[in-house]
């Protein structure tokens, strides 16, 4: 055999990206807790200025400033010795209620890459893991995850794009969100349609506890009720807007959830389904972002999707083509794609 000298430098080239990737995951949870990035946001310092401020030690902060600024995650200036940040970095590490956050990325790959371990049994055994079975930073991290996402799509663009359920939200609507975790989509909701009832349903009941608390701080406790149920179980009916963000693949019978969300909801009823980006083809789907999403599919999806009844595992790169035939089967008649982003599809079902 032949190695290419040229491919195996490039090939190397990207193992040292890869694995500084890796170990960057933990830096950046660690900026986050301890209000780093904040502490930088609002101008530049030297790291024992930092320390001081953050109330670390200098030397620890030293050490991280340089893997920061390696990293391209912050800026330094050589003259003053100073660390600083962009204003696109401030926006996505320092602004917590910005639209693109993404410490909580980090912290849900390192929670989730600790049931490495039982996931690499599972590929021999073919046993699941459920979501409830991971540990905290997978809740925590997942919903730091897609806050911003919401915060910045849901209201504006996902809504409007679905036909007629703005107004009715807007007037006053009986709604549900399926998997809900820990509530963020709920709130924002709630938030943006005071006249509708919003009821968060989630099998995790460690995550309604939090959504509970959560609704308390953010002042819509009146007009969300949270409740511990099964997607095939969630109580009700005559909903006029069902939603479910991306957890629909994470189901072990999707087709049974969606064939109870068709009874669930009221004859002109609307559901929303969020799902990550994906291509039908595999071939298609062999980038930057499907990497993410089969990495985190194969450590959080699939096993969830095992763990449970039927186990039909479609994982976070089903597809549109996958995710109408699920909704078909359940009896939908009208299925569409309203819009998207580029990390999200985003479907309308009709009875």
């Amino acid at each position: 055999m032949t190695v290419d000298t040229k491919k195996l430098e490039q090939f190397l080239g990207q193992f040292v990206n890869d694995l500084g990737a890796t170990v960057h995951a933990g830096m950046v949870v660690i900026g986050e807790r301890l209000g780093l990035y904040k502490a930088l946001a609002a101008g530049p310092l030297t790291p024992a200025e930092l320390a001081a401020i953050t109330r670390t030690d200098e030397r620890y902060v030293r050490e991280w400033l340089a893997s920061q600024a390696a990293g391209g995650y912050i800026t330094y200036n050589a003259e003053t010795r100073k660390f600083g940040m962009t204003e696109e970095q401030a926006l996505t590490l320092a602004n917590e209620d910005g639209p693109a956050y993404l410490p909580g990325a980090f912290e849900l790959a390192l929670g989730s890459l600790a049931a490495v371990p039982r996931i690499t049994e599972a590929f021999r055994s073919g046993a699941g893991m459920g979501w409830g079975e991971h540990e905290d930073r997978v809740f925590r991290g997942c919903e730091k995850f897609f806050r911003p996402g919401y915060a910045a799509n849901l209201v504006s663009s996902w809504i409007p794009a679905l036909d007629g359920v703005q107004d009715k939200l807007a007037r006053g609507a009986k709604v549900a969100d399926v998997g809900c975790g820990k509530g963020a989509s709920t709130i924002l909701m709630a938030k943006a349609f005071p006249k509708s009832h919003i009821y968060g349903f989630d099998y995790h009941d460690k995550s309604i506890e939090a959504a509970r608390e959560s609704a308390k701080r953010q002042g819509v406790a009146d007009r969300v009720t949270f409740e511990v149920a099964k997607a095939k179980e969630f109580p009700g009916k005559g909903y006029d807007f069902v939603a479910v963000f991306d957890c629909l693949h994470d189901m072990g019978d999707p087709v049974g959830a969606a064939a109870h969300v068709r009874v669930a909801l009221s004859d002109d009823g609307s559901w929303m389904i969020v799902e990550p980006f994906a291509n039908d083809d595999l071939q298609d789907n062999l980038n930057p972002v499907g990497r993410v999403y089969y990495s985190f599919s194969t450590l959080l999806c699939t096993p969830c999707s095992r763990s449970q009844e039927v186990g039909m595992c479609l994982g976070a790169q089903a597809g549109e083509k996958q995710m109408q035939k699920v909704v078909h089967s359940a009896g939908f008649s009208r299925f569409r794609r309203a819009t998207q982003t580029p990390f999200n599809l985003v479907y309308e079902a009709r009875p």
